[in-house]
C-alpha cells in the first residue's frame, strides 16, 4: 500500500517512541492534532502499523549477551521448528535466508551460561540439522 512521505515521518517518529503525545508530533509535521490522529488510525486500520511494544533501554540490552544462531533444518521442517523457536522467549527474531543456512535467530541471554543452554536446545529441536553460532560483541550501527 503506497504511504505518503507525512506518513513515513509520522512512523519514524513513532518508532523513536510510540509514546509520543500526539500534540507533540502535529508540531513536529506540521499539522494539526485532529490530522496526525486520523492518520495513525489509517494505519492502524490499514495493517501499516500492526502494533505497539517495548524497547527496551540501551544500559539494559549491553547487559544481555546476544548472538546469531545460524541454522540448518531438515526438508519439510520449516513450520514445526518455527513453531519450536517462537516459543522460546531468548528468540529475539528469526529471518528465513538463502544459502547454506535456512534460518538465522537472533538470541539473546542473561549470561554466556544461559546463552550456551539456549543454543543447545535449538541444537536439539526435532527437524534442526546443525547449527552455527556468532557471538555478538557490539553493535556498530542500529536504526
Amino acid at each position: 500500500m503506497p504511504i505518503s512521505d507525512k506518513d513515513r515521518l509520522l512512523l519514524s517518529l513513532l518508532q523513536e517512541n510510540a509514546r509520543t503525545p500526539t500534540a507533540t508530533l502535529a508540531r513536529r509535521l506540521g499539522s494539526s492534532r485532529t490530522t496526525v490522529q486520523a492518520r495513525i488510525d489509517k494505519l492502524e486500520r490499514e495493517g501499516v502499523i500492526a502494533g505497539y511494544g517495548v524497547r527496551l533501554s540501551d544500559e539494559y540490552e549491553r547487559g544481555l549477551v546476544r548472538a546469531h544462531v545460524l541454522i540448518t533444518i531438515s526438508p519439510k521442517a520449516s513450520a514445526s521448528v518455527t513453531r519450536a523457536l517462537s516459543a522460546i522467549d531468548q528468540v529475539r527474531s528469526l529471518h528465513s535466508v538463502s544459502g547454506s543456512f535456512d534460518l538465522i535467530a537472533i538470541v539473546a541471554a542473561e549470561s554466556v551460561s544461559d546463552l550456551d543452554k539456549v543454543i543447545d536446545l535449538i541444537g536439539e529441536l526435532e527437524g534442526v540439522e546443525r547449527t552455527l553460532s556468532s557471538i555478538i560483541l557490539s553493535t556498530r550501527i542500529m536504526r
